[in-house]
């Protein structure tokens, strides 16, 4: 199993989590979204993406070669996979919920903070694209602050590690590089704490992988 992805990309770091709470041994290669115009623009790339984004996850099975993108495609498929340890609660209503705040994230935020974008933003738009990030950021995490309050325990729905979390702490990660005051959501940064103390999480972090440039201005 291949996982193609970008060091502080948040949606590869969600793959990453995933993938580690699972258990799931993968080869982790490399994509610059910056170098040489964006190595995910290259055909050999965009063969198996044709989005030309991170992450895609590649697997042999039976001869046959299967290429999936989008995050949270590939969370649910090593849900379905490997289902044990769950990533989605038993719950009917909780496992609804998870993905809500999951989604709050995938399409409340990540399209507003995405590279391609910010560029419009600034090159085309002539706005500041950091602040037109923050924007969405902090919308997007009241929100899931909110929407977890009833459900969560040690963290975002119960005891246990969900899909939600996989997003929320890339999220965070994300905020603090544009500028965001994580400190205004106390019980999400709880929630962090919590999954920064299992070994998954931190062999995720993009300061632990093979392309990470720590203190650098990558994309």
């Amino acid at each position: 199993m291949k996982l193609y992805g970008y060091w502080r990309s948040s949606c590869s770091y969600r793959a990453r989590i995933a993938l580690h709470l699972k258990g799931v041994p993968f080869e982790y290669i490399p994509v610059h979204l910056v170098k040489d115009g964006g190595e995910q623009f290259r055909d050999d790339y965009r063969a198996k993406n044709p989005m030309a984004q991170v992450p895609t996850l590649v697997v042999e099975e039976g001869g046959v070669t299967h290429e999936l993108g989008q995050s949270l495609a590939i969370i649910e498929w090593l849900e379905e996979r490997y289902p044990e340890p769950r990533l989605l609660p038993a719950d009917s209503f909780l496992r609804a919920r998870t993905r809500q705040l999951a989604e709050t994230i995938n399409a409340g935020i990540q399209p507003f903070q995405n590279l391609s974008v910010l560029k419009l933003v600034k090159t085309e738009l002539g706005g500041d694209e950091q602040a037109f990030a923050r924007r969405f950021i902090e919308k997007g995490l009241a929100a899931f602050q909110a929407l977890a309050e009833p459900v969560q325990g040690r963290f975002s729905v119960g005891d246990t590690p969900t899909v939600a979390d996989a997003c929320l702490v890339p999220q965070l990660f994300a905020a603090r590089r544009f500028g965001v005051d994580v400190t205004t959501f106390p019980s999400l940064v709880r929630i962090e704490e919590q999954c920064a103390s299992l070994p998954a999480f931190q062999a995720a972090h993009p300061d632990k992988q093979i392309d990470a440039v720590v203190g650098g201005s990558g994309a």
